[in-house]
């Protein structure tokens, strides 16, 4: 069984997370493989609530998830995402992307859900049958996941607590859904409690949300739970395996 951290930044043109960086904290850990989205500060001017595009941040934009792609291609156990802004480049999601990470906070710029460009990216994320990283705001996560209306994986990083808060998506229902899957990262024990008793071992990834959150405490908090091997070889491995279909490219 090899470890996969879920939910780990790495960048290095605004932010200094290095792949050399990284490996050196999942092998601390004992961790063997990560899911890598380029930190925020790569995407968007996210401290701009009136942000607009310019070619400077496309070109940032452009090589921020490029540098993941380019790790992806020479180590096997490292999955890229693409994250995405509001120029929409679906064309780019053919190039080998595991996943799409989709985030933004309530003080930050707005994704322009309404743009003809966003609904192609979506029917292309659907196509691919990529999983996407949703953290929006809890109306925005709500309408989003109607959206999809279950035709590709969505995943709801640190068990809600930056889409509105845990409880609040709790009892909302929104992981009722099959295809609706939630990651540890900077949450709780008891909330990853509450969710497995309900939904299970199979709807839940383990992620450290590094630099927030350091990957050997983050698995730290999983191990505690004490769960059955097999369950927590679904948290820890199988589920993401499974979502972003490794097997399938073995």
């Amino acid at each position: 069984m090899k470890i996969i951290d879920s939910h780990m930044h790495c960048g290095i043109q605004n932010s200094d997370q290095p792949i050399e960086l990284i490996r050196a904290y999942l092998d601390r850990a004992g961790i063997q493989g990560a899911c890598l989205y380029p930190p925020v500060e790569d995407i968007y001017d996210r401290y701009n609530y009136d942000f607009e595009d310019n070619s400077r941040w496309v070109a940032c934009r452009q090589m921020a998830n490029e540098y993941l792609l380019e790790i992806q291609g020479r180590d096997p156990d490292i999955h890229a995402y693409y994250f995405v802004w509001n120029d929409f480049r679906h064309g780019e999601l053919k190039k080998g992307y595991r996943g799409i990470k989709w985030h933004r906070h309530e003080y930050e710029p707005v994704y322009h859900y309404d743009d003809p460009g966003c609904e192609a990216f979506i029917a292309e994320t659907i196509r691919l049958q990529l999983p996407i990283v949703l953290e929006e705001s809890f109306q925005n996560t709500l309408y989003f996941i109607k959206r999809i209306a279950g035709r590709t994986p969505i995943i709801i990083p640190h068990l809600g607590g930056l889409n509105g808060g845990f409880h609040a998506l709790f009892e909302s229902g929104i992981w009722d859904g099959e295809t609706v899957y939630a990651d540890t990262a900077l949450a709780s024990t008891r909330e990853m409690e509450i969710y497995l008793k309900r939904y299970g071992s199979r709807k839940l990834l383990f992620g450290s949300d590094f630099p927030f959150g350091i990957p050997s405490s983050e698995l730290s908090k999983v191990r505690h739970l004490g769960l059955k091997d097999a369950d927590f070889e679904n948290v820890v491995c199988a589920n993401v395996r499974r979502l972003i279909r490794q097997e399938e490219r073995s």
